[in-house]
């Protein structure tokens, strides 16, 4: 699991930057101001989890192990693929219903966040 959380932090890394940088400029002119604030969103949380991915994994590796780390790093590895890909395919088709996607991913990272604070408490 920590090499998985340090592969997928640093995927979604990467991803970050193209995606924010394609939005910064290919999609300034052909997004609505709205569309470019859920885009604006879905990178911002994106990174905020990357941080977290990148902490489980040097947890994992200074050797905190647990299996709440393994419960965090999935919660934060699929709530930013549901979070912010819903996100950001919302802000290219205007299609609204992916909004109702979007808290599932939310509710991923928050039982990421607490089986990071559990984690920790218990190491």
């Amino acid at each position: 699991m920590t090499q998985f959380a340090l592969v997928i932090a640093s995927i979604y890394g990467l991803l970050g930057v193209l995606l924010g940088a394609f939005g910064a400029h290919a999609l300034a002119a052909r997004l609505s101001p709205e569309m470019q604030s859920i885009w604006h969103t879905a990178v911002q949380y994106q990174f905020f989890h990357v941080a977290a991915l990148l902490a489980v994994g040097l947890l994992a590796r200074q050797g905190t192990s647990s299996g709440a780390l393994g419960v965090a790093t999935v919660g934060f590895a699929l709530g930013t693929l549901v979070f912010s890909g819903s996100l950001y395919v919302l802000a290219l088709t205007g299609i609204r219903v992916l909004g109702a996607i979007t808290p599932i991913g939310g509710v991923l990272m928050i039982i990421g966040w607490a089986a990071l604070a559990w984690a920790v408490v218990r190491a």
